[in-house]
């Protein structure tokens, strides 16, 4: 149990029985600034531009569909019991990678050491299994995560512009993160 302006969060392995309120948590966001990608033959730059008015991201639902052995989701809940987040994970061992797959934290529990506290939840279990890293992959576009990443100890590793061609999220580029399993 972890208590955070005074809220009491408790953590623990997802059950088939958080799936409904995992797939109703709203994931979305709202930033004042994006990262510009600019693409050339030998690398990439990113330069972080405001935007105005706003730009506001609703992802597109996913079906959460529980656990196998190298896939596992946690789950952070608030002292009255509601989900205050969730990370999905899975493991990779002919690589030793830990993926974050997801993280969405509830709009009214952001900002007070959720995500830090899941992603902790998260390097528990990439130790556990042995990982030599953790690596995810996030829209240019989010740049609150980018930020809470970064300030995580994540650094940029890679990049995909075509992605998410043919998706609602067209336009946008991936942008890979890694750090090393502390």
């Amino acid at each position: 149990m972890t208590t955070v302006d005074n809220t009491a969060y408790r953590y623990r392995t997802a059950v088939p029985e958080d799936a409904e309120a995992i797939e109703a948590l709203d994931g979305s966001f709202t930033t004042g600034t994006v990262f510009q990608v600019t693409v050339a033959d030998d690398g990439f730059a990113l330069r972080e531009v405001k935007v105005d008015p706003p730009l506001t991201k609703v992802f597109p639902e996913d079906e959460y569909d529980g656990d196998d052995a190298d896939s596992h989701t946690f789950v952070a809940h608030g002292a009255v019991g509601d989900l205050a987040g969730f990370v999905t994970v899975s493991y990779s061992g002919w690589n030793r990678r830990l993926t974050v797959e997801d993280i969405e934290i509830a709009p009214e529990h952001r900002g007070r050491g959720v995500g830090r506290a899941l992603m902790g939840v998260a390097v528990e279990f990439a130790r556990e299994r042995g990982a030599g890293h953790l690596w995810l992959e996030v829209t240019n576009i989010n740049a609150p995560a980018i930020h809470a990443y970064r300030r995580m100890g994540f650094a940029f590793c890679g990049l995909d512009t075509a992605l998410y061609d043919g998706t609602p999220s067209e336009g946008e580029q991936a942008l890979y993160m890694s750090m090393p399993c502390p």
